[in-house]
């Protein structure tokens, strides 16, 4: 069902009818029962009457107009009068109507509100669906023929006539549309209703029907028809006109392309449901055409179109357009916002490192652009790109250098200018204090201390828990010397066959020793320590012990050791090795041992 424009008809006055006459009696009956009723309150004021009864008469001859209840009755029936008589009584309530509706809005506009929206709601609701069902069609006619062979004639023909596509796209796939519907007194030719539909232009409507009855006419008196043949079609170009007549009124339709024969049937139902349920008022038509407004939903009916496309395609073209275009734009949002999430991500991550201050960022044309300040030292900033799966040709980025004082850049500074060994550990704190752990080179120890101040951010340097390396030398040395020991023959101060090749390997523990504490500003005095078994007196054994003693130190003393480092100390057989249970045990107690001591020397 398509939307349709009334035609508006001007309505010729009308006398006063029986009803006025009734209301003109009725009123005169009023009259004179209100005359009965006063002459029964005279004859009882001649006769006696009540002191209330003597008050109202009283109030009814001081006051002969109408009473409201009088007017109350009669009102109704006066409008109705005026009414048919002329429009002054309409135009005169107007003002006054609007003026009402105006006062009920302010106070509360839920009221009208309330009381349209049974009306609007389902008119609304049709429009739309009008609407949204044309605009398909027409989208799945335009679809369907955009690329075909017929479009390009369409394309030329829209541009000769200069109508649009869509127009001719609609006009060359219809197969029919009913464009116009005429209600017609058959007796008088005039108009009683006219519909047509919305995209249509239209002319005069009565002159329209005029016309046709004049053909009607003309066919009639100017050729040889008998009465009861009836004039059913006419056709002009791409424009068919179908006639369907009744008893007292004609139905004509105004039909573009070519309509099917089941159409007449819906002509012919319509026609005959007006006169069923119009028909009186068709008989008594005098002009007044507003009695059959009660006829357009039967003249709807018969404003119907079909198209070439068959109605079971159910807008395939249209909807399969549509959802290439709803796909596309899925694939294209989803692209779109996984790439602002990795964008947001690689942002993320750049603000997050140390010694990176991001300043601007923009995309244009595809591409990303950044630009900030980096530290020398931060990570670089491509190295992240791979990780947010970004593509390394859209990231345009642009720093400029700066030093930063965060912990972790100092630390990595310090490392880069003080160059510790793998045994030490730096670490900067908030503060910047360098704190520096493990054990290192006394060389590299003293030079750090002179060189941390010429890091930048460096406020301070902290040794507390750094040793040298040399003293894990110092006390590695003063082991090895420690555990050699050199075994002589039984009361004498001579080496058993194989100890003197021990000498060598003191020697050269002694000359690192002695490289060593000087390096670290260390004194070390070694005690050459001579032993003997139980044997002997004890004065013997001490004079004994010690000339074993110096049998060494007088070796030592060839070898370019300062002797001063060394003293000799005869113990005799009061430190024995082992007790002397076995011949075996006694040879291990005759010997020479040595006793490291280390000490710091003294500025």
């Amino acid at each position: 069902m398509n939307d349709y424009s009334p035609q508006p008809r001007q309505t010729a006055k009308t006398e006063t009818t029986n009803s006025d006459r009734q209301f003109s009696r009725k009123y005169s009956l009023h009259q004179d029962e209100k005359l009965s009723d006063e002459l029964s309150i005279l004859r009882s004021l001649l006769l006696g009457f009540e002191p209330n009864q003597l008050k109202n008469l009283y109030e009814q001859l001081e006051n002969p107009q109408l009473q409201p209840e009088d007017i109350s009755r009669l009102l109704p029936e006066a409008i109705i009068l005026r009414s048919k008589q002329d429009k002054q009584l309409a135009e005169a309530m107007v003002k006054t109507i609007e003026e009402a509706i105006q006062a009920s809005i302010k106070q509360d506009e839920n009221v009208l509100s309330e009381a349209f929206f049974p009306i609007i709601g389902p008119a609304t609701r049709k429009a739309a669906a009008s609407f949204l069902e044309q605009m398909m069609q027409s989208l799945n006619q335009t679809l369907e023929h955009s690329l075909s062979l017929e479009s390009f004639k369409w394309r030329l023909e829209a541009k000769r006539t200069g109508k649009s596509f869509a127009e001719i796209v609609l006009l060359r796939t219809l197969v029919y549309r009913v464009e116009q519907i005429f209600l017609i007194h058959k007796k008088t030719g005039l108009l009683l209703q006219h519909l047509v539909d919305k995209q249509v232009p239209t002319q005069d409507p009565d002159l329209v029907a005029g016309m046709l009855t004049a053909i009607r006419d003309f066919i009639q008196d100017s050729f040889s028809v008998q009465q009861q043949d009836k004039l059913h079609s006419l056709q002009f170009g791409e424009l068919t006109i179908w006639i369907e007549e009744g008893t007292q009124a004609v139905l004509a339709g105004i039909i573009r392309g070519n309509p099917p024969q089941e159409l007449r049937l819906v002509f012919q139902a319509a026609i005959e449901k007006i006169h069923l349920k119009l028909g009186q008022e068709i008989r008594e038509f005098t002009g007044e055409t507003e009695p059959f407004q009660a006829s357009q939903p039967y003249l709807e009916n018969c404003l119907t179109m079909q198209y070439k496309s068959a109605s079971q395609t159910n807008y395939k073209y249209a909807w399969t357009f549509l959802s290439i275009v709803a796909i596309a734009s899925s694939v294209w949002g989803f692209f779109t916002i996984r790439e602002h999430l990795r964008w947001q991500t690689y942002i993320q991550k750049l603000s997050s490192q140390p010694g990176i201050i991001v300043v601007n960022t923009k995309k244009h044309n595809g591409k990303h652009f950044i630009s900030g300040m980096r530290d020398p030292l931060a990570i670089d900033p491509n190295t992240l790109i791979p990780q947010t799966n970004l593509n390394p040709q859209t990231v345009i980025t642009e720093w400029q250098p700066y030093l930063s004082l965060e912990p972790q850049l100092l630390t990595k500074r310090a490392e880069k200018f003080l160059q510790p060994p793998k045994t030490v550990v730096l670490q900067v704190d908030s503060n910047g204090i360098l704190q520096a752990s493990g054990d290192a080179p006394h060389q590299w120890i003293i030079a750090t201390k002179k060189a941390w101040r010429y890091v930048p951010g460096i406020t301070q340097f902290q040794d507390q828990h750094l040793l040298p390396s040399e003293l894990q030398e110092i006390d590695l040395y003063q082991k090895q010397i420690e555990q050699i020991s050199f075994l002589f023959v039984e009361g004498k101060t001579d080496l058993i066959p194989g100890e003197a090749d021990k000498l060598t390997d003191l020697v050269l523990v002694l000359h690192k020793l002695l490289k060593v504490t000087q390096n670290l500003n260390k004194n070390f005095q070694i005690q050459i320590r001579g032993h003997t078994d139980t044997s002997g007196t004890e004065q013997h054994n001490i004079l004994l012990s010690q000339a074993r003693a110096q049998k060494i130190l007088d070796y030592l003393s060839t070898q370019k050791i300062n002797v001063n480092k060394l003293k000799i100390v005869g113990v005799g057989a009061s430190i024995p090795f082992q007790s002397e249970m076995n011949p075996e045990a006694r040879k291990l107690n005759r010997r020479v041992s040595f006793k490291v001591l280390i000490a710091d020397t003294k500025n």
